[in-house]
C-alpha cells in the first residue's frame, strides 16, 4: 500500500521503544507515526532474496524545508543561554518532519543514505555484528546514530566502529527521549521537558562523543525522531543537524527478514533509510542481505549523510 508521507499507516505494536526494548512497537512504513498495540511480528533467518510480491511504488522522497546548517556549538551557547532563549517560547509544530528536519537527500542526489540507530537501555543495548559485518564485506557505508547508554554498554565495538571509516558516528540522544520543551511524548516515551531537557538530550551525548572521537558529531537523531520546532532550533544552536528519514527499513526493530528485504529494495534514489542496529536476533540483517546484494548490482550507490550533506 503506497502512501502519502503524512498518512498513517495504522500497524500493530509491540512496546512504544521504537527499536530500543527486547519487544519493540513496529514503527511507520514511510514516515507513518505507529500507536502502541499488539505483538511485533517473528524475524526470519537470513535466506536468499524472497519472492515475494513487490511492495506498491514509495511515493516520490521530498525534503523539508531545512534551516540553514549548524554551526558548531561554542562556548557562547551554554544549557542557561537556551533556557533564556528559548524557556518562554512555545511549539508551534511537533513530529517527525519539523523545520530543520532533514528527510531525504538533496534533490537530484542519486544515492541512497543507510542510517542505523542504537538506542541503549533496557532492552536496547545490544550489537548486531551480523549486520556491521555485511556492510562491511559490501563496503556499503552508513551513519550510526549512537545513544550514550549504548556506548557505555559496547566500548569495544564502539571503537571498533568509530575506528572504521566506512562508518560515520552520530549523536542518537543521552537518553533516548524525544525531543521537546514540553514534555510531549512519542510512541508512549515522555519527552524532554522544557528548553533545559532538550539542551541535556542533545549536549550531553554530543560532549561524550566530542571526547571520545576527538571532534563533534555533525548530525543528531532524537529518540523516537520526534522534534517539536523550538527543540530542534536548540539542537541546532548545540551544533547539530537534525536527521530524520525517507523510509523505516525495519518498523523499529520488529519486521521480518522479508518485510525489511521489501523496504529496502523499494527506497527510491535520494532516500534516507532508518533501521537499528541493537537488535541482533531481528530481521535487519537478514533483510539487508537479501537486498543490497541486487542493489549493488543494479548500481545503487550509498553513502553516509556527510558525504553528500557536508
Amino acid at each position: 500500500m503506497s502512501l502519502s508521507r503524512r498518512t498513517l499507516l495504522i500497524v500493530a505494536a509491540g512496546s512504544a521503544l521504537a527499536g530500543c526494548q527486547a519487544t519493540a512497537r513496529p514503527a511507520e512504513r514511510v514516515m507513518a507515526a505507529v500507536p502502541a498495540g499488539a505483538a511485533p511480528a517473528t524475524p526470519e533467518p537470513a535466506a536468499p532474496v524472497i519472492s515475494a510480491a513487490p511492495s506498491a511504488p514509495t511515493a516520490p522522497v521530498t525534503q523539508v524545508a531545512q534551516a540553514a546548517p549548524a554551526a558548531p556549538a561554542g562556548p557562547a551557547f551554554t544549557r542557561a543561554v537556551a533556557v533564556d532563549r528559548y524557556g518562554a517560547v512555545e511549539p508551534a509544530d511537533w513530529g517527525l518532519e519539523v523545520p530543520g528536519v532533514i528527510t531525504a537527500l538533496p534533490d537530484g542526489e542519486q544515492a541512497t543514505a543507510l542510517t542505523f540507530d542504537a538506542c541503549g537501555g533496557p532492552g536496547g543495548s545490544a550489537y548486531d555484528a551480523d549486520l556491521i559485518e555485511l556492510l562491511r564485506s559490501h563496503d556499503v557505508p552508513a551513519t550510526l546514530f549512537l545513544n550514550a547508554r549504548w556506548i557505555d554498554a559496547n566500548p569495544a565495538e564502539f571503537e571498533s566502529l568509530a575506528g572504521d571509516p566506512l562508518f560515520e558516528i552520530a549523536n542518537h540522544g543521552t537518553l533516548h527521549r524525544p525531543l521537546s520543551v514540553t514534555g510531549r511524548s512519542a510512541y508512549g516515551i515522555a519527552g524532554t521537558g522544557d528548553a533545559a531537557d532538550a539542551y541535556d538530550e542533545v549536549a550531553g551525548n554530543r560532549e561524550k562523543l566530542a571526547a571520545l572521537l576527538g571532534h563533534p558529531p555533525r548530525f543528531f537523531r532524537s529518540g523516537t525522531a520526534h522534534y517539536d520546532d523550538v527543540a530542534a532550533r536548540i539542537a541546532a544552536d548545540v551544533g547539530q543537524r537534525l536527521a530524520g528519514f525517507t523510509v523505516n527499513a525495519d518498523g523499529g526493530a520488529t519486521f521480518t527478514g522479508s518485510q525489511v528485504r521489501q523496504e529496502v529494495a523499494a527506497t527510491p534514489p535520494g532516500g534516507i533509510v532508518i533501521a537499528h542496529m541493537n537488535h541482533p536476533a531481528g530481521g535487519t540483517a537478514p533483510g539487508f542481505g537479501a537486498a543490497l546484494p541486487a542493489l549493488l548490482v543494479a548500481g545503487r550507490r550509498f553513502v553516509r549523510l556527510s558525504d553528500v550533506l557536508g
